[in-house]
């Protein structure tokens, strides 16, 4: 059971990077560890709640852009997304600032991104969303 709630361990992991995000010059401010767990764990949800909805909304447009899946620029769109929540999370959480408007919100997703997926799959607990939802969900999501 404990392993079960292995994948909790990726909040604090965030939070941590993001307080270390906002110690770099890309105008990206968080008041304390509270503030970053706050922020972490939104985006987490934000991300579980509107990752569909966003996909669908910027379908056509990626499909035209792709030339319908021809031009491998779909990681284009997920950074989208990503910069999307980071934004949304900040514009929700007092404490969490982008001083620079949209290039903070672009170099804070970038690097929040890439710092995160290599702290987590460092210390081993990058967990699939499906297994996450199979916790949750009790067995309703499909592996």
């Amino acid at each position: 059971m404990g392993g079960s709630f292995l994948w909790l361990l990726q909040w604090p992991i965030r939070a941590l990077v993001l307080l270390l995000i906002s110690k770099l010059p890309l105008g990206v401010e968080m008041d304390s560890f509270p503030i970053a767990m706050a922020t972490s764990i939104v985006i987490g949800l934000l991300g579980t709640l509107l990752i569909w909805p966003l996909k669908a909304m910027l379908a056509p447009v990626k499909a035209i852009t792709t030339l319908f899946g021809l031009l491998p620029l779909g990681w284009f769109f997920d950074w989208l997304i990503s910069i999307i929540l980071f934004a949304v999370a900040a514009w929700m959480i007092r404490g969490f600032r982008l001083t620079n408007g949209l290039t903070s919100a672009v170099l804070g997703a970038l690097v929040y991104s890439i710092l995160s997926a290599i702290a987590l799959r460092t210390l081993g607990l990058d967990v699939p969303l499906t297994r996450a939802a199979t916790f949750v969900f009790g067995g309703a999501a499909v592996s």
